[in-house]
């Protein structure tokens, strides 16, 4: 009985000791220091590289700052002043991504049109660099600037994979991505099914794009509905916070409730409309 509680005792002693082991040297995930934030990775999907996301944070910063001098001048409410300045601090964001979708829906579009030319200049002999240069000229006008870095970037430095990843940080897109990866596994292991590869892959893209646009149209009255109902409500709370006598009310503890607990509610409201309709979208898995 006492051996047997030994071995037992010097068991748990094992075991604890591995699993302390194991937590204190597990592998670490490492960052990579070079790879752009979320802000970063939402401008470059808005096409907006001139900017930051120090500089589009300071912009948000100035244009808040902006709408709660504005307002408070002239409703003299401050409670009403502060809401409107977190308003105005979201927009700029907002307007981000909004032409983040924009640009992506653009892409979605003219994808095809460039793998189609992709194809074909593969088909007439091209090596892959000069068929990607070549989309500086003769591809789509929302993405002539990216390839024609791309070209630049391969005749100075002469290295194809390093060029591929300014290119695909330049695209920004789920789509751009797997027409990258695929040309760089094409370059480095060879084969000849690359047109047809690329041949399926138009065909594939174009069915999506129909079939999203469909769905958009008939999503689109609904969303802006939706936003309608939402901005309402604090069109409203503007116009009256203009009066002399709701300015008391508003700045009161009560009105300051009233104005959070509103403004939470349509927050919510808004998100669980968005999820509701959203359609699903391409994720960048290989960026």
């Amino acid at each position: 009985m006492t051996e047997s509680g030994a071995v037992l005792g010097l068991l748990l002693g094992v075991g604890l000791l591995l699993v302390w082991r194991s937590g204190s040297r597990a592998p670490k995930r490492r960052t990579d220091p070079r790879r752009p934030g979320r802000r970063q990775q939402l401008l470059a999907a808005a096409g907006l590289t001139g900017i930051n996301g120090a500089q589009l944070l300071a912009l948000q910063f100035g244009a808040g700052l902006l709408a709660t001098v504005v307002v408070l001048l002239s409703t003299a409410a401050i409670t009403v002043s502060l809401a409107f300045g977190l308003f105005g601090f979201l927009l700029p964001y907002m307007q981000v991504r909004r032409l983040a979708g924009k640009r992506r829906a653009d892409l979605r579009e003219v994808w095809p049109e460039v793998v189609d030319n992709l194809a074909s200049a593969v088909r007439a002999g091209l090596s892959l660099p000069e068929a990607l240069g070549a989309l500086s000229t003769r591809g789509p006008e929302v993405l002539r600037p990216p390839f024609a870095r791309f070209a630049a970037e391969y005749r100075s430095s002469g290295r194809f994979s390093a060029a591929l990843d300014r290119l695909k940080g330049d695209l920004a897109d789920p789509v751009g991505d797997r027409i990258v990866e695929t040309l760089r596994v094409a370059r480095e292991v060879g084969g000849s099914d690359l047109g047809r590869v690329l041949r399926t892959l138009s065909t594939f893209l174009r069915e999506d794009a129909r079939a999203r646009a469909e769905l958009e149209t008939r999503q689109g009255w609904v969303v802006q509905a939706a936003r309608l109902a939402i901005a309402a409500p604090w069109i409203v709370l503007l116009l009256l916070a203009t009066q002399s006598t709701t300015l008391a009310a508003y700045d009161s503890a009560l009105g300051t409730a009233i104005l959070v607990g509103g403004g939470a509610v349509c927050l919510v409201a808004y998100r669980l409309m968005l999820r509701i309709g959203r359609l699903p979208e391409d994720v960048r898995v290989l960026r």
